[in-house]
């Protein structure tokens, strides 16, 4: 018989509730007692300790020890997320805190740290994942997706679950790490309890209607235990608070003034770069290097203006907008995606137009046409007259904030936040196009101005916990700006630790960006060694990832050695470049084949010793 140890007896738990605590563990089944443990961890992670408990409250804790076990155990259920830039990570949380609530048993787990020998037992299962690229899992949930898809995945025909996917319709492979998992889940026998949802960029509703309907089915066919019941009904003297909860968020952004922009790019750059100083004086914002800034802008407004023309509106027609009601001109400047075309807005404007061409796209053609055209685009190719505002704007996406990695450290400038950002301009179609976020926070902010904005947070591109190991960090263009935050952290809290920079730009005269801080951190030591690369001050381009093969013998020992590599920058180019450029490091100096550098990177990864934020 397993004996149950009495509780300490001290200033916190007198005679009496040590009784009522050993009479209640002694009915507990195991799921129960995990559950009660469960809430009284909560309540103690709320709090800085417990008040005492009233009178009332003991006697429903004598309830509780007299009713518990007259029901059937709570469901357990896992919440396991793939999170690229936090969104996945925000609904998984908003899940299993409403799962909680309802009396259920949840554990909630980034796939990135999830014990994979724990799949095979595992009943319930609700998986939130996002989409990055073209079709590809979240950087850090690919082992767990190569572990998922491979030979070594177990049947799961005891399990149930439940697929709630992320991504950006202008994608072909729209939600396709989602599609993945639901697809393989199944193949593995487990059940689908629920159908998959796949959402957009402007998420929310769908998101929420989805979890609204798992929650009510869960709820429906669980039957709450009076261990639910009666430990809902314990108060205390002072109500324990809720969790604290950042006051600003994505939905709820501080309103922050520009404190300075400046060009980091020389004279005669072909490039724009610039450094900007956010004040977050008064705000509570805390960020940690790695982490990112939400930034809420706001469309062109002769952009707008030109689709309010196209349109056959004056802009001062009221509609019913995101947040309520608006007039057009202001809805389409900060509040709908007015640029790039999804497949929602193309269905729609070619059952207005009549053309039966557009209507015709799908797959590949249709992925390359919406590439190459705007809304404006086939506004003025395929014009519709007569149509209602409130139905365009009914037929656009949301307007989402753009992330930034932050280029600054609150140990080293309290109160601040940096970014470095280069506007997207270009041509296409003889006009002249802008990125929403860059040219906002560029061309139309000036000092002074407000901006609303948030931290995201980034747990998948941290410096080490051990002070004492050794960084190298490899990025392009602004890819640098992490590794400014790096090293301004590690020069307020005296970090000495090896460091190694590989940077890439175009030219090293107008584009070395924050050259002399990268000077000084080298000269003083704090930064070990700088390798750049200029590709275009020779006649031969020469890259990061050229740097990195041209180092990799000593690079390898570094890696050897316990070294972490991070990765920022294009996600398109350089960051495939450099990861092929250190598997074939790992390839040559460590006398690995193919299949085993892969598999060597892919360890470090899951080890959290290779992390990349790439965009």
């Amino acid at each position: 018989m397993n004996m149950i140890p009495p509780p300490l007896l001290g200033a916190t738990i007198d005679g009496t509730q040590s009784e009522l605590l050993r009479a209640l563990a002694r009915s507990l089944n195991a799921e129960q007692a995990f559950w009660i443990s469960g809430y009284f961890a909560g309540i103690a992670e709320a709090r800085s300790g417990f008040a005492p408990l009233e009178a009332s409250a003991t006697t429903a804790l004598g309830e509780l020890v007299t009713h518990t076990g007259a029901g059937a155990s709570p469901t357990k259920i896992a919440i396991l997320y793939g999170s690229e830039t936090g969104n996945a990570r925000a609904l998984a949380h908003e899940i299993a805190e409403r799962a909680r609530a309802q009396g259920l048993v949840v554990s909630l787990e980034d796939l990135a740290r999830y014990k994979t020998r724990e799949l095979k037992n595992e009943r319930t299962l609700v998986f939130v994942t996002s989409t990055y690229g073209e079709g590809e899992p979240p950087g850090p949930a690919v082992p767990f997706f190569e572990f998922l898809t491979g030979t070594k995945a177990p049947k799961l025909e005891q399990a149930r679950f439940a697929v709630l996917a992320l991504g950006d319709s202008t994608y072909e492979q729209y939600c396709e790490a989602g599609k993945l998992l639901d697809r393989r889940l199944a193949e593995l026998g487990a059940a689908r309890m629920h159908d998959r949802v796949d959402c957009d960029v402007d998420y929310e509703v769908d998101a929420r209607r989805w979890i609204d309907a798992l929650l009510d089915k869960l709820k429906q066919e669980t039957s709450q235990t009076q261990v639910t019941a009666q430990a809902s009904s314990l108060t205390f003297a002072a109500s324990a608070p809720a969790v604290t909860v950042p006051a600003y968020g994505k939905h709820n952004p501080f309103v922050a003034r520009i404190g300075t922009s400046q060009r980091l790019s020389g004279r005669g750059s072909s490039k724009d770069t610039h450094h900007l100083e956010i004040s977050l004086e008064g705000s509570g914002l805390r960020y940690l290097p790695g982490d990112a800034l939400g930034v809420a802008a706001q469309n062109e407004p002769e952009l707008a203006g030109d689709l309010i023309a196209l349109g056959g509106w004056s802009g001062t027609e009221t509609i019913a907008g995101r947040n309520g009601a608006t007039t057009l001109q202001q809805a389409l400047q900060s509040e709908y995606e007015i640029t790039a075309l999804t497949p929602r807005f193309l269905e729609k404007w070619a059952q207005w137009s009549g053309a039966t061409e557009l209507a015709r796209l799908e797959g590949e053609e249709r992925a390359r046409f919406m590439a190459r055209t705007h809304v404006v685009d086939l506004m003025q190719s395929h014009p519709v007259s007569g149509l209602a505002a409130q139905d365009f704007v009914q037929a656009l996406r949301g307007l989402q904030p753009r992330l930034y990695s932050i280029a600054s450290s609150l140990e080293f400038v309290p109160d601040e936040v940096h970014l470095c950002v280069a506007p997207v301009r270009y041509h296409l179609h003889e006009r002249q196009r802008h990125g929403v976020a860059s040219t906002h926070l560029v061309d139309r902010l000036a000092l002074g101005d407000n901006i609303p904005v948030y931290v995201q947070q980034n747990e998948h591109f941290r410096l080490p916990a051990d002070t004492a190991t050794p960084i190298v960090m490899i990025g392009a263009g602004t890819g640098v700006a992490p590794y400014r935050a790096f090293m301004q952290q590690r020069e307020a809290l005296g970090i000495t630790a090896r460091s190694w920079l590989f940077f890439g730009e175009r030219n090293f005269r107008t584009d070395f960006l924050y050259q002399t801080e990268w000077q000084a951190w080298l000269r003083d030591g704090l930064l070990t060694r700088a390798e750049v690369a200029f590709s275009r001050d020779q006649q031969q381009k020469l890259y990061v990832q050229h740097r990195l093969l041209e180092h990799g013998k000593e690079l390898y020992r570094w890696i050897a050695e316990g070294a972490h590599l991070y990765v920022c920058g294009d996600a398109q180019s350089m960051a495939a470049d450099v990861q092929d450029a250190l598997l074939a490091i790992l390839a040559e100096h460590g006398s690995l084949d193919t299949e085993l550098a892969k598999e060597t990177l892919l360890e470090m990864q899951t080890a959290g010793r290779y992390q990349k934020d790439v965009y």
